[in-house]
């Protein structure tokens, strides 16, 4: 009776054991989380970009205000919103910058201008806190770059505006 006994929970061990390594193999595909850039982003608001270096004239508005509350989706296999947001196909990337190289390096391009300008300062100006970023690059024809302040609000540059995106 006691081999019995032993042989079975020995049998019950042995399964149990195996549905346990199943469940671990699978764990990744099953419960893999997206990464935090996946979601609904909405535009938030704007400014007037940093660079932008014409004190007489400020950039165009019109489009900056048809932009302000519409929503972008960056979805596995697609980017959607308005039309200029729209990518079938993004290649992302995620990289960490330095204040120089947020905006395609468009404040390293002003200390370039005017050794005066720090470019951690012009970035903390619009939010940025730390020494580096993560940066979503899409791969896509339009060339946008997604800036996160954190995981829940991001940054792009658009014809001389910056625009502030927050996750819904």
């Amino acid at each position: 009776m006691k081999t019995l006994f032993r042989d079975r929970a020995a049998q019950f061990g042995f399964a149990l054991g195996l549905v346990m390594i199943a469940a671990v193999a699978m764990a990744p595909a099953t419960f893999a989380a997206n990464p935090f850039y996946f979601g609904t982003w909405k535009i938030s608001s704007a400014v007037v970009a940093p660079w932008w270096n014409d004190p007489k004239t400020k950039p165009d508005d019109a489009e900056m205000k048809t932009l302000i509350g519409k929503t972008i989706a960056i979805q596995p296999a697609r980017t959607s919103g308005p039309r200029l947001f729209n990518c079938d196909a993004p290649s992302y990337r995620v990289r960490s910058f330095p204040a120089d190289s947020l905006f395609q390096g468009s404040f390293g391009e002003m200390r370039d201008r005017n050794h005066l300008v720090d470019p951690e300062k012009v970035a903390a100006s619009l939010g940025f806190k730390g020494k580096s970023w993560k940066t979503l690059e899409t791969g896509c024809a339009n060339e946008i770059d997604y800036h996160f302040l954190d995981e829940m609000n991001a940054a792009i540059g658009l014809n001389n505006y910056v625009f502030f995106l927050k996750k819904q």
